[in-house]
């Protein structure tokens, strides 16, 4: 708003500085020196008119700057009138372009000026500006002195012009660069959102897969405790599914922070979480061997206890989704100073699946993004001893 009030006040008088101009030199043009009158020709009265149309025509220098140029330069070129005009259009013609069309004009605009100048420097000296400058007699030194004067007026727009535009195109590349930054933290909100419904229904789901297929087989007081079970882990399944739905229709839940009203983000979880994420999977009928040997694992930053849970969690999914029956080994080491170690190791299955799973890899590269976010490294792969093992070594620190 400031910059437009701006442009409109720099108009107006760039407006009535060239039309008090073309009034000077209509004025000077129509003296006559020996009776001190005023008598125009018709020649000098139609250059004073197209001069103020020039002038006029700079209200539009902005939008069609090639234009007004040619019509600001038709006073000085054919009737020797003031080229203030065709000075202000050629700014904002440099303001503009970059092309062979900015230097044309401006060789256009410094040869009118040239010759306004020559002009005005050898009429009478009552009513010349020029000549108090570059002299009022012709002569050598007043040629120099008028081209050189011309050089000094043309250069000032162009400078002006170029100077604003790349002003412009700064602001242009500003305006694009945090449109992508913008759209980058979208896409990345996205990507951390699809990452913790993979992460946390993709588990809570395979254990419920687990526990109906036990219900197919079982009987007695066992049936109970896994109708239980899948009652549970459904119902947490449907609350996470509630908060994720929440998230993409209107941004409430991860990343919010309560202060503003919305839903705080719930609390994330940690390493001292693992046991109970491990009694859980023991619970559905995954047989699990953990070990957890930490050194201050309280004081452990939350980024790094959420990434390790995280790791544990998807590891025992692809277990369940892609060797089930299978054993794993758990294994949690590591204090500040070492860093924290991962490790999850379950054997091969005898017989690879039919097809692979739906979503299958998924898992494993947002352990990687998780991983890389902290700066440690991950490995995940068959080994030598018919085994899949996934390995992540963190560092433990400020994230």
């Amino acid at each position: 708003m400031a910059r437009r009030a701006l442009e409109v006040v720099l108009t107006v008088v760039a407006v009535a500085a060239c039309v008090v101009s073309s009034i000077f030199v209509f004025s000077a043009q129509g003296y006559l020196p020996e009776t001190k009158s005023f008598d125009p020709t018709w020649w000098s009265t139609l250059g004073f008119f197209t001069g103020i149309a020039a002038a006029v025509m700079l209200c539009w220098r902005h939008k069609w700057p090639e234009l007004v140029l040619g019509i600001a330069l038709v006073p000085p070129l054919c009737f020797r009138s003031d080229a203030l005009a065709a000075l202000v259009a050629l700014a904002a013609l440099t303001a503009r372009r970059r092309d062979r069309l900015m230097w044309i004009g401006s060789v256009l605009v410094y040869v009118a000026t040239a010759w306004a100048l020559f002009g005005d420097a050898n009429r009478h000296p009552d009513v010349t500006v020029a000549g108090q400058i570059v002299g009022k007699q012709f002569s050598a030194v007043q040629l120099m002195g008028t081209l050189t004067v011309a050089v000094v007026m043309t250069a000032v727009p162009l400078t002006v012009g170029v100077v604003r535009g790349m002003q412009d195109t700064l602001a242009i590349r500003e305006a694009k660069e945090e449109e992508l930054r913008a759209e980058m933290t979208r896409r990345a909100e996205r990507t951390r959102i699809a990452r913790e419904m993979h992460d946390v229904l993709g588990h809570r789901l395979s254990l419920l897969s687990l526990q109906a297929g036990a219900l197919e087989v079982s009987k007695g007081p066992a049936t109970t405790e896994a109708a239980k079970t899948v009652r549970t882990t459904a119902r947490q399944s449907l609350e996470d599914l509630r908060q994720v739905i929440g998230v993409l229709r209107d941004g409430q839940g991860f990343g919010e922070n309560g202060e503003s009203g919305t839903q705080p983000e719930p609390p994330q979880p940690t390493l001292a979480d693992i046991p109970e994420l491990v009694a859980n999977a023991r619970k559905a009928g995954l047989g699990v061997n953990v070990t957890i040997l930490l050194d201050d694992a309280g004081g452990a930053p939350a980024l790094l206890g959420t990434t390790a849970y995280r790791i544990v969690q998807e590891s025992m999914t692809n277990i369940l989704k892609h060797a089930p029956g299978a054993a794993a080994e758990v294994s949690v080491r590591g204090g500040p100073g070492n860093g924290l170690t991962v490790e999850v190791v379950n054997p091969l299955p005898a017989t690879p699946g039919a097809g692979k799973t739906p979503g299958a890899g998924t898992g494993l590269t947002g352990i990687g993004e998780r991983v890389t976010l902290i700066g440690g490294n991950v490995s995940a792969g068959p080994t030598e001893e018919r085994t899949f093992a996934v390995r992540a070594w963190l560092p433990w620190g400020h994230h």
